[in-house]
């Protein structure tokens, strides 16, 4: 049917995957984008990388720990 209308198979598979909304990998990223967003708000714009990783491990660490223990 894509050979008769002249739609490449490509397209196609873009459109299946704009249907079925963002994938695990987009939601995540989405995800650590706001928390970062968050981080930097929440220090007056103050912290650079150095300090957004730190906290965002320290942030990963903490709720693995917490998901171990309960």
């Amino acid at each position: 049917m894509l050979l008769e209308l002249h739609i490449h198979s490509f397209t196609n598979y873009l459109w299946r995957q704009a249907v079925t909304g963002p994938c695990e990998r987009r939601r995540r990223d989405t995800e650590l984008t706001e928390q970062i967003r968050r981080i930097r708000t929440d220090s007056g714009g103050t912290y650079g990388s150095p300090r957004v990783h730190a906290a965002l491990k320290a942030r990963t660490s903490t709720s693995v720990a917490s998901g171990s223990n309960g």
